[in-house]
């Protein structure tokens, strides 16, 4: 049995590993939002074409993305033990599956304008969106391949490269942008076309960067040799972990883009008030999802060990962490709405005055989810690193979309409380989530730590 460490041990270690983490997702969120903000100056139409293509993109890839969380658990149990072959074989058979994932859904993204079609969008902006997905999601592999190894990095505490990757990501990627949409230094302009180029170049340059990274400072692990032989084994135990996780992030990303479109049935200055408030609940949820991530890590370090004492305490650690900062967020969006809505608003906006006194409300329902959507996110995180991903899907499916949208509708129409009214559902199905995810594992992840 291992010695268990102190609070303030677990304190430090949670955040050693998981502020890099935090940092990374920040910036991997601002590219997104330099893609917008770049192409919102260049045209309108390429504005809409990015935010339907955009969101197309990350839907496609939130799922794929299961595999990849799926090598963290394996990866940190494995490290702990110091078994350096499964360490090889889970991570490699994490790339197979990405790959694999990667061809497969490019065929849908190929013919995407069919489908935007079909769902009522403009013929140009629907056209324009299937251009950019068309090259971006080449980028599809490359992406899904980088989300592999830094899972791998992160498992094995390696967090400020995955840092430090992210942030030179997201500069270059602000470069490219900025020569291949306008046409500066002598480039060709491009537009929308200028993005998806930018996008792929990116991608290719991020997996190269941690390639070249793990071959010179990992080489014990081996993990690019003889990487064309499968191994079914390791391959149904990610493949087993992993699909339950990309569901689960489907089902919740897919309960936003729901609120979004209620939302849209209201008005346009709801639906800009929607988009207002969900990007300060977006950045503030990052440093939630950070720590959820490094406790993935932790817990599977614990199980190895037969912890269960130092699971407990952990756990306990990174609840109270993320309860904290909860704390401070609400706090924020409480004591300075509008100050905070105002940075996205031009002053001169006509419809300025009608859209903040509706996100200052929203930003209200959002100060009101910060707790249960960080409770819900940690949880998650901690069955991960127990490797118990099944029941939590079927608990996550059930909380939002049996719950979370009915209450939204419930809220918003028959109540006829509006934007605020889809809010409040998206907080009681985040709520019903919360409570949920952490009596399962404070039961059976708990348990299944004593098991062992």
């Amino acid at each position: 049995m291992a010695v268990t460490q102190t609070y303030s041990a677990h304190t430090k270690a949670l955040l050693v590993l998981g502020l890099p983490l935090v940092g990374s997702h920040l910036a991997q969120m601002s590219m997104t939002v330099t893609d917008t903000l770049m192409l919102g100056r260049y045209s309108v139409e390429a504005l809409a074409a990015i935010t339907l293509a955009g969101g197309m993109y990350f839907m496609i890839f939130i799922v794929g993305s299961g595999f990849s969380l799926a090598v963290m658990p394996l990866v940190a149990q494995a490290a702990e033990k110091g078994d350096e072959v499964a360490i090889r074989r889970v991570t490699r058979m994490g790339l197979w599956l990405s790959f694999g994932y990667g061809l497969l859904v490019y065929i849908p993204s190929f013919w995407s304008e069919t489908v935007l079609l079909s769902m009522g969008q403009l013929p140009q902006v629907a056209k324009d969106a299937q251009t950019y997905l068309r090259i971006a999601s080449l980028g599809l592999i490359p992406a899904m391949l980088v989300m592999v190894l830094k899972s791998y990095l992160a498992a094995l505490e390696r967090t400020q490269i995955v840092l430090w990757a992210t942030v030179v990501a997201a500069i270059v990627n602000a470069g490219l942008n900025y020569v291949l949409i306008f046409g500066n230094f002598g480039a060709p302009e491009l537009g929308i076309k200028g993005a998806a180029i930018a996008s792929l170049i990116l991608q290719i340059f991020s997996l190269a960067t941690l390639v070249i990274y793990v071959r010179i400072v990992l080489p014990q692990h081996d993990l690019f040799a003889r990487l064309w032989r499968p191994d079914w084994q390791a391959m149904f135990q990610v493949f087993t972990l992993g699909y339950p996780i990309g569901l689960t992030l489907l089902a919740e990303t897919a309960l936003f883009s729901g609120a979004a479109i209620m939302i849209g049935w209201i008005g346009t200055p709801e639906l800009a008030a929607h988009g207002i408030a969900l990007q300060w609940a977006s950045v503030t949820f990052m440093v939630h999802l950070g720590l959820s991530q490094a406790a993935t890590v932790r817990a599977g370090r614990a199980l190895e060990r037969d912890d269960p004492f130092g699971l407990r305490r952990g756990a306990g650690t990174v609840i109270v962490l993320s309860f904290i900062y909860a704390v401070i967020t609400v706090a924020v969006f409480l004591i300075w709405p509008e100050p905070l809505i105002s940075l996205f608003l031009d002053s001169q906006d006509p419809e300025r005055p009608l859209i903040i006194p509706i996100a200052v409300g929203l930003l209200v329902m959002a100060a009101l989810f910060q707790v249960v959507d960080g409770a819900q996110v940690v949880a998650l995180g901690l069955l991960r690193g127990v490797q118990d991903t099944k029941v939590p899907m079927i608990f996550a499916a059930i909380s939002y979309w049996g719950i979370g949208m009915p209450a939204s509708l419930f809220f918003g129409f028959v109540l006829d409380l509006g934007a605020i009214g889809v809010w409040l559902g998206l907080v009681v199905g985040l709520g019903v989530a919360a409570v949920l995810l952490n009596w399962r594992f404070w039961t059976f992840g708990i348990s299944k730590g004593s098991a062992l």
